[in-house]
């Protein structure tokens, strides 16, 4: 059998954060509870393609390699919700098959770019001693890039890991991490709240899988400023399209 290494990367595998009951609270019911929730969270979670940076990583990876037209569609109906997260994951990668070489390569040539307002959103959660965590269903090392950018420690990132063999091929990707299943980032938000005994919780992002994660998060704020996803817009009860929005909201209070 071929031996495999492991793309490097932080992510908690632990069995609590996979078999942790995900009930929460009830979902705010109205605007106002939940900017008071927002204003006064302990803990931030960002989901980070089409979020935190203006570009979905898979489908940048996927250009790189050449398979960029099939790939793309295939995200859009993942970020729909239309199919599992898992089976579209699954699919993509099947597709792009990426070496480590590749990967890398990506990251020197083609850097992710930050979506305009989040190194001052973050900045500024960081100065009130908010925890800002990433939680992706893209890839450790494009991921933990962006986190150093924004000051944001690698143990605050939960993102997927791929396999690659030692000659550097891809190997596939660890289905152990939940960020690959959906309903995986309500799983790491279950466990973020368990192990750091967080009262309020924060999720933002573009997706359907950012979404379902309140509950068990307290709060979920909708991010329109890169792509707008119909189904999240139709939703979401505090849908944003620029961070500056959020910023306003602490710097009033």
């Amino acid at each position: 059998m071929a031996q495999l290494r492991v793309q490097c990367g932080n992510i908690q595998n632990d069995h609590n954060l996979l078999s942790h009951n995900r009930k929460g609270p009830k979902k705010m019911s109205s605007l106002m509870e939940m900017k008071e929730v927002f204003l006064n969270a302990d803990a931030v979670c960002f989901d980070v393609d089409s979020t935190v940076i203006r570009e979905e990583g898979i489908d940048e990876l996927a250009k790189f390699c050449g398979v960029g037209d099939a790939v793309s569609e295939m995200t859009r109906r993942a970020m729909g919700g239309s199919v599992t997260f898992k089976a579209a994951l699954t699919a993509r990668l099947g597709l792009i098959r990426p070496s480590y070489e590749q990967v890398q390569k990506l990251i020197s040539e083609h850097p992710p770019q930050l979506t305009p307002g989040i190194r001052e959103l973050v900045s500024r959660l960081h100065q009130r001693g908010v925890q800002v965590f990433l939680i992706s269903g893209g890839f450790q090392s494009i991921v933990e890039h962006v986190a150093s950018q924004l000051n944001i420690p690698t143990a605050n990132v939960f993102a997927n890991r791929l396999k690659f063999y030692f000659n550097g091929e891809y190997a596939g990707f660890d289905e152990a991490q939940p960020t690959a299943e959906s309903g995986g980032k309500g799983q790491v938000i279950s466990y973020l709240k368990e192990q750091f005994q967080f009262k309020k919780v924060v999720m933002i992002g573009d997706g359907a899988t950012d979404m379902e994660a309140c509950p068990p998060a307290d709060c979920f704020i909708g991010f329109g400023g890169n792509v707008v996803r119909k189904q999240v817009k139709e939703k979401a009860k505090w849908y944003i399209t620029h961070f500056d929005e959020l910023l306003k909201e602490l710097e009033e209070r």
